[in-house]
């Protein structure tokens, strides 16, 4: 009997290494067929899941409290399982380079704790070879067992789209690969458990490495352009909004959007692809181009808004900006390599007092990550400018005359006299006397009507 019929029949046991924003969900689907060791180093978040609270909000509570996951933080529990997979992320360091530390660690605890017959699947973001060149080493040097002989390795990238209830791991078609045939289809078998959309078998490792490396990028490249697009219109005084939707009107046009990148996948990822370029002797020019512009969105934003406040006849040193949304994107808890923090650091440089307002992320993260205490909407009041700059759902219930009690009472009064003025008057409101900045970095409201209320409106 394979190992894929002992998993199903319950005779075997699957581990799933890292219970993030990825394993916990793949975890979590697993469970409902298989039997599941859910293994993560903190054992506070292993705490949490344990009593029903889902810290990541990709399942929620309820389904964390009914899942059948065994939840530990205990290594040795990982002996149960024959079939593991290594969901660890894969940060880059300060200098952009590959952090491999997660996933070298999270090897070493597996090869201390894996059996003969065991197959080890890796899913964290990687350039090309570091599944076969990094990841066996460390496994058959801690185990003392051989790859190919006692052991088995494959590589399945994660394709999780955190905060988004639409692609989830079950709709979105899985890309397998396995050292050899046998193994690959033992893991395409396992995974068809739970993926509805099916699964694409690649032919080797190394194809599934880069090919999940190239996804990111893509979509980095492709960004960065809208970006790019965003500063030229803005020059010349053009809606970059309007723009793309008179050119979406076209049927081979890409529906990108300008904005900042940040998280832990496409801010990070084509750094990993352009990493292991150069140690081959090729220096990108596109990809690193894109992330150029990408990672420089933040400071441009805050420069943005400080133009829009000199504009309306503010005082910088000593102004105060609130900034609505620091998760890294729209609906997700997540801070890690948010480029809001840029937002943040680049006015702060200027003498000013940003107050952040998030009800989605976790505090505990903001806080560790950027010392950074949100405060709620009750305090926010005598502000000099508002930026919206993560659409959550829950921001959408915000509207534009919520938005004008957030501004001191000489601005409050300006738009009120307007109001009256336009309403009285068949001429257009005067520009020159708008000083209620609102920057909406994604576009969540309509320009028109933010004008005729009498708001200095910018977005990307």
């Amino acid at each position: 009997m394979n190992l894929y019929k002992s998993i199903v029949n319950r005779e075997e046991k699957i581990s799933l290494i890292g219970l993030g924003y990825v394993g916990m969900p793949i975890a979590v689907a697993f469970a409902k067929k298989i039997d599941v060791i859910g293994f993560d180093v903190n054992k506070e978040k292993i705490e949490l899941y344990k009593n029903g609270i889902d810290p990541t909000k990709e399942v929620g509570n309820e389904v964390i409290k009914s899942t059948s996951v065994e939840f530990t933080s205990d290594e040795a529990r990982l002996r149960e399982a024959k079939f593991h997979i290594v969901a660890v992320p894969t940060p880059v360091k300060e200098d952009r380079t590959p952090d491999l530390t997660p996933i070298e660690s999270a090897s070493r605890t597996l090869g201390r704790n894996l059996t003969k017959g065991s197959i080890v699947i890796f899913e964290s973001t990687v350039y090309p070879g570091v599944t076969e060149d990094i990841c066996v080493p460390i496994l058959e040097k801690e185990s003392g067992l051989k790859c190919g002989v006692d052991f088995k390795v494959g590589y399945s990238p994660e394709r999780i789209n955190p905060g988004d209830q639409e692609h989830r791991l079950e709709t979105i078609i899985k890309v397998v690969s396995g050292m050899d045939e046998e193994t690959l289809d033992i893991a395409a078998k396992v995974y068809e458990l739970v993926v509805e959309a099916g699964v694409y078998r690649a032919e080797s490792i190394k194809v599934a490495e880069a090919a999940k490396v190239i996804e990111n990028a893509q979509r980095d490249i492709n960004i960065a352009f809208m970006n790019e697009l965003s500063i030229i219109f803005n020059k010349m005084d053009i809606d970059t909004k309007a723009v793309l939707e008179a050119a979406g009107t076209k049927w081979n046009f890409l529906k990108f959007s300008p904005g900042l990148v940040g998280g832990h996948c496409i801010g990070v990822d084509p750094y990993y692809l352009t990493y292991k370029a150069e140690q081959m002797g090729y220096y990108s020019q596109i990809i690193l181009s894109g992330r150029k512009i990408n990672d420089d969105m933040g400071k441009y934003v805050a420069e943005s808004t400080v133009k829009k406040m000199i504009k309306a006849n503010k005082q910088i040193n000593g102004a105060k900006v609130a900034i609505f949304g620091v998760a890294f994107k729209e609906n997700c808890p997540d801070v890690r390599n948010t480029k809001v923090v840029d937002v943040i650091k680049e006015l702060e440089e200027y003498g000013i007092e940003v107050k952040v307002v998030d009800p989605v992320v976790d505090k505990e993260d903001l806080w560790h990550e950027y010392r950074i205490n949100p405060s709620s909407m009750e305090e926010i009041k005598e502000m000099d400018a508002v930026i919206f700059a993560v659409p959550h759902e829950e921001f959408k219930e915000i509207g534009l005359k919520d938005i004008k009690k957030m501004y001191g009472t000489t601005e409050i009064l300006a738009l009120e006299a307007m109001k009256e003025v336009a309403a009285a008057s068949e001429y257009e409101l005067d520009t020159e006397i708008n000083n209620c900045v609102l920057m909406d970095i994604k576009g969540m409201f309509n320009r028109k009507e933010a004008e005729q209320m009498g708001f200095l409106y910018w977005r990307l």
